[in-house]
């Protein structure tokens, strides 16, 4: 199973103070179980006889909850606190010290009913997750907030809430332990695309390389009637439209890197890669990496071009984020004299989901006609349909030892281009902001995009848990 498959998993702690009924911790707790089991998170959490109502006020019970949270530490990927009343706020704060799992953590606060504030009804949870989230400031722990300051464990805001949550708990998590692979060396001519491995290292993100000679030689070794060979011929020739004048032995080559390609991505267990796409692919092996890289990519497994190493980390943060596939792309063109919209294109290497549409898979356009387009069967081209979109990038800095990123939301548009490859004409809010930004601060000229608006789960799961500079563009 694909780490971004995962089902999340949630370490519970219910808060209570004495002065409340303690009943309505009792009730809440079981609530809030029912509702992350119909939304298919999983869980841990103390057993309810642990503690008085199955909830968290003492010194003691909070050693109970630490003690059993470290106990299922490898399955925990965020920290969910529910104040069904004003909460204890040094048993949770306590809870979450001696636990020491660091990983994200949402504070979540019952509303009172108008009607039901009398001694044995109120909750003044109002109050006691301000309490909570003073000591969580105080003892240097970050935490997510809910939409609204208080609301109803059952209400569809906060089953929203939950979803957003697990989308940062899986950012954050998935980041820290990533395998990237580096297929080949960097393009000689890019110095652009250079970064730091001892920094990304330093945050647990691993670089694994391998010579794409060992890629060939796997490659050539395969017999076209082998079974994997045969399948993946079958796959490529579904997942788009391949002109008739593309001969079957450029296809059957395309076919066997693929599978040599996801094969060894397999056997070192990573996540994303990153590929040297030009020109050793064409002059030693005879095809282009695109279309590899695409359907990759539609299998949840990003891949980005020119081995822009930092380039793949963004691609599998999108990922994280939204479940979609994301596409790699260039800062390209203006468009015309709009000063909101701009031109993002590659050869290509985009999934067809993120397109949008039915590709056409042919040769490239630029390379094939300075390397001969018989070795550059491989692109994958279409116009980007319109829709919502995520834009994001990383950045190694080594000047000052630090990872750097930016992000934002725009729009692909419907607006013509008529330009070969892979097109996706975007609008985004404050475009000469963010290129002002983008050329200021040393950043490459590609950038990660995936469908739909997931920048605040981004925003927090970098800025806030991974501790990585950010610039937010809006």
């Amino acid at each position: 199973m694909k780490f971004v498959e995962k089902k999340a998993c949630f370490g519970v702690v219910v808060g209570t103070r004495g002065f409340f009924n303690p009943v309505l911790s009792g009730s809440a707790r079981k609530e809030l179980l029912e509702s992350l089991e119909a939304l298919s998170i999983d869980y841990v959490i103390a057993p309810d006889e642990a503690t008085p109502h199955g909830a968290v006020e003492t010194l003691e019970h909070a050693r109970i909850y630490a003690n059993h949270f470290r106990q299922n530490a490898e399955r925990i990927d965020g920290i969910l606190v529910i104040l069904p009343n004003f909460g204890d706020e040094l048993g949770i704060v306590q809870t979450l010290d001696l636990a020491k799992l660091n990983v994200p953590v949402m504070v979540q606060a019952c509303n009172d009913e108008v009607d039901k504030v009398d001694v044995f009804s109120r909750r003044d949870a109002f109050c006691g997750k301000i309490s909570v989230c003073n000591n969580l400031y105080q003892y240097g722990i970050p935490f997510t907030d809910t939409t609204s300051h208080t609301c109803d464990i059952k209400s569809a805001e906060f089953q929203s809430d939950l979803k957003r949550f697990s989308a940062i708990c899986r950012t954050v998590k998935g980041l820290s332990s990533a395998r990237i692979g580096a297929i080949g060396a960097r393009p000689a001519a890019f110095q652009t695309v250079r970064y730091s491995e001892k920094i990304l290292q330093s945050y647990g993100i691993t670089v694994i390389p391998v010579d794409l000679s060992e890629i060939f030689a796997a490659a050539e070794k395969f017999d076209d009637e082998a079974q994997k060979v045969r399948e993946k011929l079958a796959e490529i020739k579904d997942y788009g439209s391949i002109p008739s004048r593309i001969p079957e032995e450029q296809i059957v080559r395309q076919t066997k890197f693929s599978v040599a390609v996801n094969d060894w991505m397999e056997s070192n267990e990573c996540v994303a890669s990153a590929i040297q796409c030009w020109t050793s692919m064409q002059d030693n092996y005879g095809c282009a990496s695109c279309l590899t890289m695409s359907m990759m990519g539609e299998h949840s497994m990003p891949s980005a071009c020119e081995v822009d190493i930092t380039g793949a980390v963004s691609m599998y943060a999108l990922l994280l984020a939204s479940g979609n596939s994301p596409g790699f792309l260039d800062w390209n063109n203006n468009y015309g004299s709009e000063e909101n919209k701009c031109v993002n294109t590659h050869c290509s290497n985009f999934p067809k989901s993120f397109m949008g549409v039915t590709p056409e898979i042919a040769d490239l356009d630029i390379l094939g006609e300075t390397l001969g387009r018989e070795y550059c069967f491989g692109a994958v081209k279409g116009k980007v349909a319109s829709g919502p979109m995520t834009y994001f990038r990383i950045s190694t800095d080594d000047q000052q030892g630090k990872i750097k990123s930016y992000l934002g939301e725009g729009e692909f548009t419907d607006d013509p281009f008529n330009m070969d490859g892979g097109i996706a004409v975007c609008k985004i809010p404050e475009l000469r902001k963010l290129l002002a930004h983008i050329c200021q601060n040393g950043f490459e000229h590609h950038v990660a995009m995936v469908r739909g608006q997931v920048a605040e789960i981004l925003d927090e799961s970098i800025g806030k848990y991974l501790r990585w500079d950010i610039f937010y563009n809006r």
